[in-house]
């Protein structure tokens, strides 16, 4: 059944306003927290900074990366201490992210220039990522991720 068009603009206004209303129900600063974590990983993985990088991950962070491997906080410590993990470049375009109370979810792309002994060490990759944080008496930490190469096309 087709919609008139003044059903559609109900149905679109209906819809902002929800949209509208969900990003009013989190608060500024949880999404800035957030955001600054997800700046601090960057900048963990760009100057290869062991210390850092664990301080925002939980104990029990877990990933499955652009390698197609499932690892865990101690296998990718382990990466970037011995070299195997390294970046030229690395942009983060975060596109999405949702509190939902102590949990929070972050989505969108990365462009990586890959270093150090890694197999695509040279060359330049676009990411899609989701990770989730979970909110600790200490501030955010990472508890998983997700991120899997484009195709070029």
């Amino acid at each position: 059944m087709a919609l008139a068009g003044n059903s559609w603009a109900a149905l679109l206004l209906a819809a902002s306003l929800a949209a509208g209303a969900a990003r009013a129900a989190q608060p500024p600063d949880v999404e800035a927290e957030i955001r600054a974590a997800n700046a601090a990983e960057v900048r963990g993985f760009l100057a290869a900074d062991v210390p850092a990088l664990a301080s925002l991950w939980a104990d029990s962070f877990v990933v499955t990366n652009p390698l197609n491997r499932f690892v865990t906080k101690a296998d990718v410590l382990g990466m970037v201490s011995s070299g195997m993990l390294r970046f030229s470049a690395f942009e983060r375009d975060i596109e999405y992210v949702r509190a939902y109370g102590d949990i929070a979810v972050v989505a969108g792309a990365e462009t990586t220039g890959w270093a150090g002994r890694m197999p695509l060490a040279g060359r330049t990759s676009h990411l899609r990522f989701t990770a989730v944080w979970r909110r600790t008496g200490d501030g955010w930490r990472e508890i998983a991720r997700h991120a899997n190469i484009v195709p070029d096309r």
